[in-house]
């Protein structure tokens, strides 16, 4: 870990990498931008998370893949414990699951290694600003995410025929069986046998189990 003095005009920045010569190169591009100034390096995300809790930087430049903690569980800490600190990711990962993972993180920025000069600089001074900032590529399949029409919710039981899960669903609503029957024009024998398949598909022993489970996956809410 390296420390330098700030001062008081700059972007304070904490470089959080565990490539050598990836931090060197990063402290000698950000020194050479007016306004910037690296004041510490961590090589893992545990020495991120301390090094942000001492020095309170404005920003954090985070890689994703790191020993001791990665990237993301950094960012997790780091935005819980020092709120006013942004983070930045700088990665190679370029992964839907690694960008939308970190976003959750609280990461206010995303970029690929191998950015320009400008674009880094830009993307600091955006997210100190609090503003969301992504690489190009990045960005256009974040915007293409939320343009796609959300996916269906995921039936619960499928191993159930549709019967079934109408009957369990009034089952959870606290309906008795003759009630089923009636609704469903069902004679009682048959919503019974119907029930007793629920119990085994489900592998419940008895009525309570299954209401438990059916309310589970958001069943019994109404009929």
């Amino acid at each position: 870990m390296t420390v330098t003095e700030p001062t008081d005009a700059a972007i304070r920045i904490l470089l959080a990498d565990d490539h050598p010569v990836v931090r060197h190169g990063l402290r000698a591009l950000i020194d050479s931008l007016p306004g910037l100034e690296v004041v510490a390096e961590a090589v893992d995300g545990q020495a991120a998370v301390r090094e942000a809790q001492l020095l309170h930087p404005d920003v954090v430049l985070m890689d994703i893949q790191m020993p001791v903690m990665d990237g993301l569980e950094a960012t997790r800490r780091i935005r819980t414990a020092v709120p006013s600190t942004a983070v930045l990711v700088l990665t190679m990962f370029d992964d839907d699951d690694t960008v939308f993972a970190a976003m959750q993180a609280g990461a206010s920025g995303y970029l690929l290694k191998g950015a320009e000069q400008e674009e880094i600089d830009r993307a600091i001074r955006a997210v100190v600003s609090g503003e969301a900032i992504f690489g190009p590529g990045v960005a256009e399949r974040v915007l293409q995410f939320f343009r796609s029409p959300p996916r269906p919710a995921a039936e619960p039981f499928p191993e159930l025929t549709a019967r079934e899960r109408q009957i369990l669903d009034r089952i959870a609503a606290g309906e008795r069986n003759a009630s089923i029957a009636a609704a469903l024009h069902l004679s009682p024998k048959t919503v019974g046998n119907h029930i007793s398949a629920i119990f085994a598909k489900l592998a419940v022993a008895d009525r309570s189990a299954a209401i438990v489970r059916a309310r589970q996956e958001g069943l019994g809410k109404g009929t």
